[in-house]
């Protein structure tokens, strides 16, 4: 119902507004003024209403940037993703620094140099200092921001993981499953071929690797332990994020993508921090149909005797081909 008056307001206000054009042009003819003729006072109007509405707009922006911050994610909770929260606030700082410069200027010099009769265009083909400056200045301090940027790309995508835990996470539409190394911390083999309604992940069960694998519903992680997971789609293509880790990668069918990282919060830290409702979720990040925004997975980030607990109490994968038997 409020979207219906919502509608009907707005097409009587646009009908209303059309009869004020028609009734002034109808007094310009009886007055026989041309109504395409713009005067200086026309353009005096004009710039006045735009310095007023540009800087109501800029008030806007600073009333936003407060009002909405707590909108924002909190600060990250892996050690890669407090490099790339450096980054986005240096590149964001930057845009706001040019913005809040030009912005105004805008307003400024469209009201300064409105139309008047008595001003003539200044004829300016060419100033070869001029373009240096504005071609050079930008050109080293985008230079600068690229290099910034592939630095911490590289430190990112290229952590050490020697000593990294290795997990499989398996999407599909609309979930997720993960696939955790055993003691070898090695994961066996999987086939696309293999998927059957006994074994989700077509993982092949004569590799003596996939033995010791254990399949979990949820993520369980130790807290500064670094993890690699390793992403597979059965179907489509699947986006993983963890907003809160700053991670996220697309699984693609066919082909093994992986992203490594170490969370630094436990999950009871952040529901001390953001409050008792918090839980790390995996989203996909991708469209994927009609049950998208409903798939998701929980990551606990945990200590290590908590994790050793937790894990001690999933079945391998050969223990529950044994049950089968």
């Amino acid at each position: 119902m409020t979207s219906i008056l919502v509608a009907i307001v707005t097409l009587l206000v646009v009908a209303a507004m059309v009869q004020i054009v028609r009734v002034s042009e109808l007094l310009a003819e009886l007055k026989k003024e041309d109504v395409n003729e713009v005067t200086e006072s026309d353009n005096k109007t004009q710039g006045i209403l735009y310095l007023v509405i540009g800087f109501g707009f800029l008030v806007f922006v600073v009333w936003q940037m407060i009002a909405w911050n707590d909108l924002l994610l909190p600060d990250a909770a892996s050690i890669h993703g407090a490099k790339i929260d450096a980054l986005m606030q240096f590149t964001m700082t930057l845009i706001l620094v040019v913005f809040f410069i030009t912005t105004p200027m805008l307003f400024i010099f469209s009201y300064l140099y409105r139309g008047k009769k008595s001003n003539n265009a200044y004829f300016f083909a060419h100033n070869n200092k001029l373009e240096l400056i504005w071609t050079i200045i930008p050109t080293i301090v985008l230079t600068g921001v690229i290099i910034y940027g592939l630095k911490t790309w590289n430190e990112t995508m290229n952590m050490d993981l020697s000593s990294a835990k290795y997990i499989e996470i398996h999407s599909k539409q609309f979930g997720w499953t993960a696939r955790y190394s055993g003691e070898d911390n090695k994961l066996g083999k999987s086939d696309f071929r293999l998927i059957d309604a006994t074994n989700a992940l077509g993982v092949d069960m004569t590799d003596n690797n996939s033995l010791d694998d254990k399949i979990t519903r949820e993520v369980h992680l130790v807290v500064d332990k670094p993890v690699l997971l390793q992403f597979r789609s059965q179907d489509i293509i699947h986006s993983a994020f963890l907003p809160h880790f700053r991670v996220q990668m697309n699984c693609v069918p066919g082909l093994i993508t992986q992203f490594g990282f170490t969370p630094t919060k436990t999950t009871a830290q952040m529901k001390q921090e953001e409050g008792e409702d918090f839980e790390y979720i995996l989203l996909c990040n991708k469209i994927c149909g009609s049950a998208h925004y409903n798939m998701q997975m929980k990551f606990i980030v945990e200590t290590q005797a908590e994790y050793d607990a937790w894990i001690a109490q999933q079945k391998t994968l050969g223990q529950k081909l044994l049950t089968q038997r």
